[in-house]
C-alpha cells in the first residue's frame, strides 16, 4: 500500500495498492542494479579528452643534435614521446566508445527491483494529480512539505510534464521531475522519495507488470 494524497496535498481516505509484481520484489538483484546504473552513466559520458600524438605535436622537423659525438642518446625529432613537450603514447584520442548495452528485459527488471527497494523503505507515495496554479517554486515546495518530502531528494513522476511543473522545479536542486516514459533505474536510485501521479502509476504498471502483458497477449 502507498500513502495517497489529493491534488491539494491532503491525505486521501483510501490508499492505493501497489502491484506486488512491480513494487513487491523481496530478493533485490543488486548486481543488476549496478549494471543498469553504470550503463546509464557511461552512455551519458561526454568523450572530450584528446591528447596529441607525436604526429600532431608542432615542430620536430630538424634533428635535435648530431647522431654521434655528443655523448647523448640518438634522437631524430623533438616530438619524441620520451622528450618533454613531445607526443603522448596511448593517450585518449576522442574516438573512444564508452557506451554499455543492456537489453530491454534487463532494463525493465532493474527498474522493478529499484522500485521494490524503495518501497521496502516506504518511500513511495501517490498523488491524484499535480496541478500548480502558478509556475513558482514556492508553490511546489509547499506541496512537497504536505507530502512529507521536504529536505529529501524527491523524484516526481507524472504522465506528462506541464510547463508550470517544469518551471517550478527548475531551480530546486533536490527535486527531479520526469515523465513516466523516461523513468530509469538511475533516477530511482538517486532519490530518497518518489511521488507518482495516478495516471503515471497506471502507465508504469501497464508497461512493467508481467500480468498485464500476459492478459494482453491472451
Amino acid at each position: 500500500m502507498a500513502v495517497t494524497y489529493s491534488s491539494t496535498g491532503t491525505k486521501a481516505a483510501s490508499q492505493v495498492k501497489l502491484d506486488p509484481e512491480v513494487f513487491g520484489i523481496k530478493d533485490i538483484n543488486h548486481k543488476l542494479l549496478n549494471q543498469a546504473y553504470v550503463a546509464y552513466l557511461s552512455n551519458g559520458r561526454l568523450n572530450l579528452a584528446q591528447s596529441k600524438t607525436r604526429g600532431l605535436v608542432r615542430g620536430g622537423g630538424k634533428k635535435p643534435h648530431p647522431q654521434k659525438g655528443t655523448g647523448r642518446a640518438r634522437s631524430g625529432s623533438r616530438r619524441n614521446p620520451l622528450w618533454r613537450g613531445g607526443g603522448t603514447i596511448f593517450g585518449p584520442t576522442g574516438y573512444e566508445n564508452y557506451t554499455k548495452k543492456l537489453n530491454l528485459k534487463a532494463k525493465r527488471t532493474a527498474i522493478i527491483h529499484a522500485l521494490s527497494a524503495l518501497n521496502l523503505r516506504d518511500s513511495i507515495s501517490v498523488i491524484e494529480d499535480i496541478k500548480l496554479k502558478t509556475p513558482k517554486s514556492s508553490e511546489l515546495i509547499k506541496l512537497l512539505v504536505k507530502l512529507n518530502c521536504a529536505n529529501k531528494y524527491t523524484l516526481i513522476v507524472v504522465d506528462n510534464v506541464t510547463d508550470e511543473l517544469k518551471l517550478a522545479s527548475r531551480n530546486l536542486t533536490d527535486v527531479n521531475v520526469t515523465a513516466v516514459k523516461y523513468l530509469n533505474t538511475a533516477k530511482i536510485l538517486d532519490s530518497d522519495a518518489v511521488i507518482f501521479s495516478k495516471a503515471a502509476l497506471a502507465g508504469l504498471i501497464d508497461w512493467l507488470s508481467p500480468a498485464q502483458k500476459k492478459s494482453k497477449q491472451v
